[in-house]
C-alpha cells in the first residue's frame, strides 16, 4: 500500500514522560506506515527547554503561525521540585502558556463519548466544549515571596510618566503577592472566536466569570463580550436561532450540571483549565478529551488536555508494564492531520484522520482498552491492555 503524501509540513512539538513514549508508539504504529510524514520537528522536553533557555518552545510557536497547523505532545511545568530533579537553570513558564500567548489562541476542549463508558453525571446526552481562553492570568504572572512587613501596592506607569497607585494589603508579616494581566485585544481576540466557533458548529455559548468580586478584572472580559456580540454577532446568531448569555461562574457550574450538553461554555484561562479536566473526569478520563487551540486568523494547535503521566513514567523506567491511555494523543494527531489534509485539500489525509479516530473508538468499544477505562466500562468482557497492546489494537482495526 503506497503512504499517503502530503505537501506541506505540520509543526511536530514533542514534550515529556510517558506521554513522550507514547508520542513515539503512535508515531511508529499508527502514522508511519500509512503516511509519508512531512513535519517541522521541535523537542520541548523538559532538558531541551533548559539547554535553549526555552527558545525551542518560542520557535514551535512562532512556527505553528508559520505553517498552521501544529500537534504537541504534553510537556512539563517545572515546580520547585522539578528544578532540582532536572537541574534547571531556571523555573520556566508553562510551554503552553507561552505558546497560547504567542498564538493569542483560544483552546477548544471537548469530551470523547464512548459506548460503555456513561459519563458520571447522569443527565448529560451531548458533549459540553470548553472554550478556554488561552493567554494571560495566572499563566503570565509575577510573584514575589514577601519576606516581612510592609505596604505591597500596584503601580501603573502611564508612558508620559503619569501614575496609577493602588494599595494591595499592609503586611504585618511574612506572605505572598502575585500579579496577573491581561489584554483587551487579546480578550477580543477571544470572544471572536468564541462568537465564530459556536456559529460554525450550531451551538448556544455561555460565558461565565466571576465579576461580583473582580469588579475591573472580571467586568472588563464581560463587557468586551457584549459589546462584541451586540456589535458583530446579535444578528447572526439571532439568524442562527442560538443564544449568548453572560452568568456568574459558579452559576454556570450548577446551571452545567443540570443541563444535558450540546452548547459551548467559554472561561478565563484558569477556569477553562481547572472545569475541562472536570468534564474529562466525569466522562470517563482525562485521556478521553480533544484540545485544539485556535489563533484569530486560522492557525491550530492540536494537543492531548492532560499532563505528562508522570507516575506510570517512573514505572516504565523501572521495566514495569503500564496501561496508559493514549486516545487523547491520538486524536491530537489525528486532528492535526485532518485539518493539514482540509487547508491543503488532501481528501485522503482527512480520510486517514477519520478512519484512525473510528478505528481507535472501535476497539475500545469491542472491550479493549487499557486500566483506566476498563475500570469504570460497563462493556461485557473487558479486556485490559497495556500502553503498547492498546496502541497495536488500534492498529490492527486502521489495517482492516
Amino acid at each position: 500500500m503506497s503512504k499517503i503524501q502530503m505537501k506541506t509540513p505540520i509543526v511536530e512539538m514533542d514534550g515529556d514522560e510517558m506521554t513522550r513514549i507514547i508520542w513515539q508508539y503512535i508515531k511508529d504504529e499508527l502514522i508511519y506506515p500509512y503516511i509519508d510524514l512531512k513535519s517541522e520537528y521541535y523537542d520541548l522536553g523538559l532538558k531541551h527547554r533548559d539547554e535553549t533557555g526555552d527558545k525551542v518552545t518560542v520557535d514551535s510557536a512562532h512556527a505553528a503561525l508559520k505553517y498552521g497547523v501544529a500537534v504537541k505532545c504534553a510537556t512539563i511545568t517545572p515546580n520547585d521540585a522539578r528544578v532540582k530533579e532536572y537541574g534547571l537553570k531556571e523555573m520556566y513558564k508553562s510551554p503552553n502558556g507561552t505558546i497560547r500567548g504567542i498564538m493569542d489562541g483560544t483552546i477548544f476542549r471537548a469530551p470523547i463519548l464512548i459506548k460503555g463508558v456513561k459519563p458520571h453525571v447522569w443527565n448529560w446526552e451531548k458533549p459540553i466544549t470548553l472554550a478556554r481562553h488561552g493567554y494571560g492570568d495566572v499563566y503570565k504572572n509575577t510573584e514575589i515571596k514577601v519576606p516581612g512587613a510592609g505596604k505591597a501596592e500596584l503601580v501603573f506607569t502611564s508612558e508620559d510618566g503619569s501614575e496609577i497607585r493602588k494599595t494591595i494589603h499592609e503586611f504585618k508579616g511574612p506572605g505572598v503577592l502575585q500579579g496577573m494581566h491581561n489584554m483587551d485585544s487579546s480578550i477580543e481576540s477571544f470572544a471572536r472566536s468564541c462568537f465564530n466557533y459556536a456559529l460554525s458548529v450550531k451551538q448556544d455559548l455561555w460565558f461565565a466569570s466571576k465579576d461580583t468580586i473582580s469588579k475591573i478584572y472580571d467586568g472588563d472580559f464581560r463587557d468586551i463580550f457584549e459589546r462584541v456580540y451586540e456589535e458583530e454577532f446579535k444578528e447572526k446568531f439571532d439568524k442562527a436561532g442560538k443564544e449568548y448569555f453572560y452568568t456568574l461562574i459558579d452559576d454556570a457550574v450548577a446551571r452545567v450540571m443540570r443541563s444535558k450538553g450540546g452548547f459551548i461554555w467559554a472561561c478565563k484561562n484558569y477556569d477553562g483549565d481547572v472545569m475541562s479536566d472536570m468534564m474529562a473526569a466525569a466522562c470517563g478520563s482525562l485521556a478521553m478529551m480533544t484540545s485544539v487551540l485556535v489563533s484569530p486568523d486560522g492557525k491550530y494547535e492540536y494537543e492531548a488536555a492532560h499532563g505528562t503521566v508522570q507516575r506510570h513514567y517512573y514505572k516504565h523506567l523501572k521495566g514495569e508494564e503500564t496501561s496508559t491511555n493514549s486516545v487523547a494523543t491520538i486524536f491530537a494527531w489525528s486532528g492535526a492531520l485532518r485539518k493539514r489534509g482540509e487547508l491543503d485539500g488532501i481528501a485522503e489525509l482527512q480520510e486517514f484522520a477519520d478512519r484512525l479516530e473510528k478505528a481507535t473508538l472501535d476497539t475500545i468499544e469491542s472491550g479493549e482498552m487499557t486500566g483506566d477505562l476498563a475500570l469504570i466500562s460497563e462493556l461485557p468482557d473487558v479486556k485490559k491492555l497495556n500502553t503498547l497492546e492498546f496502541i497495536k489494537a488500534v492498529r490492527g482495526r486502521l489495517s482492516l
